[in-house]
């Protein structure tokens, strides 16, 4: 089985910005706790994170026939980004959409996600734990 961890803008600077709200934890050191979690249950996982709407849609494209699931943080994309959400539709490649913050609970922009309809599922405010449950749902779900 493999999957692609994809992360949005600004989660490069996890560990930097608002540890109060994301916490002290780096966007490398989450990665390296995902991939630990597939290869104990024999899922290849590769990473990869852009600021850049178009580099995401891009790989999005690529994910499809390429990998058995997608789990996604999407950042601020989440709220606006009707261009990711297709990319998402267009590909039959299931997709988890993950937050760390408990987006539902802050801002009343943060509750409203594009994605709504077009993700697998969706699992917000668990911090770095939000990423293994969502491979472990995609393992569930392709196995």
């Amino acid at each position: 089985m493999r999957i692609l961890l994809m992360n949005g803008p600004n989660l490069n600077m996890l560990g930097v910005r608002e540890p109060g709200i994301y916490g002290h934890d780096t966007l490398g050191s989450i990665e390296d706790m995902v991939i630990s979690h597939g290869e104990r249950h024999g899922v290849d996982v590769e990473c990869f994170q852009s600021n850049h709407e178009g580099v995401l849609i891009d790989k999005l494209h690529e994910a499809h026939g390429r990998f058995d699931g997608v789990i996604y943080n999407p950042g601020a994309h989440t709220h606006y980004s009707y261009a990711l959400r297709d990319a998402v539709a267009a590909i039959s490649t299931p997709v988890v959409e993950v937050h760390i913050s408990d987006v539902d609970a802050r801002e009343p922009f943060r509750a409203i996600s594009v994605f709504d309809g077009v993700v697998l599922e969706k699992i917000s405010g668990r911090g770095k734990q939000g990423y293994i449950d969502a491979l472990d749902v995609l393992r569930e779900h392709c196995c």
